[in-house]
């Protein structure tokens, strides 16, 4: 019995993500987020009579790179065209997309759940379009609303996977895989807060072990990646309990609201010829030679899967350890040049992910900036492995590091956080410390061997935490077993 008594969720994704371009797709206005309403618009974005589109060539660029970076295949002629509709924020009645020629085909997303199981997608298409304005509803419902065009024409990639996940969670991890490709190639920057990456599902349920998808809905614009995986699962629930009394499943568009985590139908289901698609008649087609395609091929960044997989080869991480680092470009090139100045892998692994970003998560710093930089957690590092200082002192100075922004040898100097390794000075405390508790002693030979750890405690008292641990344990052993 499946977990959702004996249906199989079907879900696939339509990912809208704005292109990183300093000008929109049709026009010179500026591609950017928070000027004042409608001063971000020109005749071309309004839609207004005689004003004619001219193609970003920009925007074709990071299209084709997406494409490539998902294993795709750049289409070397495709076609725009109308896709006509009539909404409040839609000045011209029509969107100018790409229907049945796209720029891009295929490809495919592999991403892991957090259980490690790897999963991909493949992908249907990759297409290029251009963004409506945005509709403003006044909070206290005063009966009317604003329009803001100045998102109108703002550049597009539409990316469309096929049917083939099988749960929220799938869903979620393939929706983050996805964002993360399109920041590592700054094909977009991935800020949902802004509406600069938004998502589209659709989907329907059927018996386990059917063959033939059941009816699909489609839920609208969602913008974080738990609303994206709540509302998938409040649909998938109230589909099968539909079906399950005897109900049956209506094509429909959803609109998911968060505050109340339902989905509410918001019209019935579009078809393509509800649009009406025809070809652009201002637009002609657009031809992407194969030498411009390998020119972008050649100057493709690293990717996240290939980034993770070369962390794990060169620095000898486990492969959770790199999946973690390579979450952001940010991240995965702090640590990156941290191993420039160590070759201790795991320690400087387990150091960004614990204490540094457990800071930046406390003080909401952005990494790039944060002054305790690469080559001064790479001394922390160097100094716990040559033993100069311990784990407990490391911490210290990593304190005084995010305070000061002072570099480690000047901390020790400061705090005289030296690690005492000298065994001749170590034997002298722990020759008093046996001597002044001789009883506990006594009791350690007679076999109470479980009280070792209060003489490490005395020592380390003694010693203001600055005796090396494992040398304290070597010659307390020697001592009470000899």
């Amino acid at each position: 019995m499946s977990e959702y008594d004996g249906y199989e969720p079907v879900i696939g994704l339509e990912i809208h993500a704005q292109l990183q371009t300093e000008s929109k797709i049709f026009c010179g206005c500026k591609n950017a987020y928070g000027e004042p309403p409608n001063t971000l618009t020109c005749p071309v974005c309004l839609g207004l009579p005689g004003a004619l589109p001219v193609l970003n060539k920009q925007a074709v660029e990071k299209a084709i790179k997406m494409i490539l970076a998902v294993g795709g295949k750049v289409r070397n002629r495709s076609v725009f065209a109308r896709k006509n509709y009539f909404y409040p924020d839609l000045p011209k009645g029509y969107q100018i997309s790409q229907f049945d020629k796209p720029i891009g085909e295929g490809g495919e997303i592999f991403f892991s759940l957090e259980d490690g199981t790897k999963k991909s997608c493949r992908l249907t298409r990759i297409h290029i379009e251009e963004d409506a304005g945005k509709s403003l509803h006044p909070e206290k419902g005063e009966g009317y609303t604003r329009v803001d065009l100045n998102r109108c024409g703002t550049p597009l990639i539409e990316i469309v996977s096929e049917p083939e996940m099988r749960s929220p969670e799938e869903a979620y991890a393939y929706f983050v895989k996805v964002k993360q490709i399109l920041q590592y190639t700054k094909v977009c920057s991935g800020d949902m807060e802004k509406g600069h990456l938004r998502c589209d599902a659709n989907i329907s349920v059927r018996p386990v072990g059917q063959e033939e998808f059941g009816t699909r809905t489609e839920i609208k614009n969602m913008n974080s990646f738990k609303g994206v995986e709540r509302a998938i699962k409040f649909e998938i629930q109230r589909q099968v309990k539909l079906l399950k009394s005897g109900g049956s499943v209506t094509q429909a568009t959803l609109l998911w609201d968060e505050s109340r985590q339902v989905a509410e139908a918001m019209r019935s289901k579009e078809e393509s010829h509800d649009y009406r698609y025809f070809p652009e008649p201002d637009l002609v087609n657009l031809v992407v030679k194969d030498d411009w395609i390998e020119s972008v091929r050649e100057n493709m960044p690293e990717l996240p899967n290939e980034k993770s997989e070369r962390f794990v080869k060169d620095y000898q991480i486990r492969a959770y350890d790199a999946m973690v680092l390579t979450d952001t470009t940010s991240l995965a090139d702090y640590y990156d040049e941290v191993m420039q100045y160590t070759k201790d892998g795991r320690t400087a692994a387990n150091w960004v992910q614990s204490e540094l970003l457990g800071v930046l998560k406390e003080s909401g710093d952005d990494i790039s900036t944060f002054k305790v930089r690469p080559n001064m957690i790479a001394d922390i590092v160097n100094k716990i492995e040559s033993k100069e200082i311990s784990g407990k002192m490391a911490k210290q100075v990593f304190a005084e590091m995010v305070e000061t922004g002072k570099g480690a040898d000047a901390i020790i100097k400061e705090k005289g956080l030296v690690q005492i390794s000298d065994e001749k000075q170590l034997l002298m405390i722990i020759d008093n410390i046996l001597l002044a508790n001789s009883g506990n002693v006594d009791k350690y030979k007679s076999g109470k061997t479980n009280i070792f750890g209060f003489f490490v405690g005395q020592v380390m008292k003694e010693t203001k935490g600055q005796a090396n641990p494992e040398v304290v344990n070597r010659l307390l052993k020697q001592k009470l077993d000899g």
